[in-house]
């Protein structure tokens, strides 16, 4: 049986490998790469969901690429981060985009982060609101027990 030896170098290591079992993970991929990304464990079985490449963490121990992907569910499309690397393969896959289908529109994706901004601004001003009452109402409180 005849082996198909190559020489490859990799962080400057020079390694011999047997082309024949070699597996190209991913080539290419930079911040900014489109990607497919499969959530192995979610809910209803697994899902893929369109993202980016959005960094790299270059920990010695166990590299990390960070994926910025669109969670588009029957209420919202949400925009969610996932860590992938050796020790996540169990809950996330991921491989580079080879087609430019997105399963979304992009005003659909703008209108569920107005929608959840005017709901913060809401909480907000509700809270603003409910400090000035108290500030209001209740500062002959604290009068009372300071000059005490």
């Amino acid at each position: 049986m005849e082996t198909e030896m190559s020489i490859i170098e990799v962080n400057g290591v020079k390694m011999e490998v047997d082309l024949r079992h070699a597996k190209v993970i991913h080539q290419n991929l930079r911040v900014g790469s489109k990607v497919k990304i499969l959530e192995k464990g979610a809910y209803d079985g697994p899902e893929v969901y369109p993202g980016v490449v959005v960094g790299f963490e270059p920990f010695t121990d166990l590299p990390t690429i960070i994926v910025g992907y669109i969670k588009n569910d029957w209420s919202n499309a949400g925009l969610h981060f996932a860590y992938v690397n050796s020790k996540s393969a169990d809950k996330w896959d991921m491989v580079p985009a080879v087609d430019d289908e997105l399963p979304i529109a992009k005003g659909d994706v703008l209108d569920t982060f107005d929608r959840d901004i005017g709901k913060k601004e809401a909480e907000l001003a509700d809270m603003r609101a409910k400090r000035d009452f108290f500030l209001r109402h209740f500062e002959r409180w604290f009068v009372a027990t300071e000059t005490l």
